[in-house]
């Protein structure tokens, strides 16, 4: 049984506590709404978060793979000589968007080169055909990079906006409106318990005025 609220059993408060549960009644529904909504994108996040990464983390290994290759068969000088002055830089935008009340992250990049097309930093005569793949597929996943990164914390942001909502929800589930239903209940039972009481009250004063008249009849 929930805890009633202390408040003096009057019609006011009757009316002012019955206004007050149609409001939760109404905050309640728009806050599950709101909540499933969440739910379904976040959802949706996951799944394509889950997609990228096992794309970037496979596009990885292979830059993993293809870099040990090219440790082995290139000298440490001659590959840290390949890589010491890239032919391009990055430059990254962070901006926002609006999901159900949540501002998640949106990246944008721009790369600038001397030559557009060109991503390797040095010429190919001194390096291996494992360091050119390499360096290939780390460009073609940074697109993929920032993505998944823009994903997980969109994902961590609507997971706690998640748990916010159904913190209120369920306040309002099991405390707020049970609280209200059973207050408004106790005041219902005394105002038709005062009720009774005043009818009594006037029936016994009717019956008595009723005796004293027949008592003034019989005296005269």
């Amino acid at each position: 049984m929930a805890i009633m609220l202390r408040v003096n059993p009057t019609r006011m408060e009757l009316t002012r506590l019955k206004k007050r549960l149609a409001i939760a009644r109404r905050g309640h529904k728009l806050l599950k709404d709101k909540q499933d909504e969440l739910m379904k994108k976040f959802l949706d996040l996951v799944k394509r978060n889950k997609e990228l990464r096992e794309k970037v983390e496979g596009m990885l290994m292979k830059v993993h793979e293809n870099f040990l290759i090219a440790r082995a068969v290139m000298s440490s000088e001659s590959l840290e000589g390949a890589l010491m002055f890239p032919k391009q830089s990055i430059s990254l935008d962070v901006s926002s968007q609006n999901v159900m009340s949540v501002s998640v992250p949106v990246f944008n990049y721009n790369l600038s080169s001397t030559y557009e097309s060109d991503i390797y930093p040095y010429g190919f005569a001194s390096t291996s055909g494992e360091l050119d793949a390499a360096i290939g597929t780390l460009s073609e996943a940074l697109p993929f990079m920032l993505e998944l990164a823009q994903m997980e914390k969109s994902s961590q942001l609507l997971a706690q906006e998640i748990e916010r909502t159904r913190r209120r929800v369920n306040a309002l589930e099991y405390v707020l409106i049970p609280q209200l239903t059973e207050t408004i209940k106790y005041i219902t039972m005394k105002l038709e318990e005062n009720e009774r009481g005043n009818l009594v009250r006037l029936m016994k004063v009717k019956d008595m005025m009723i005796e004293e008249a027949r008592k003034s009849a019989h005296s005269r």
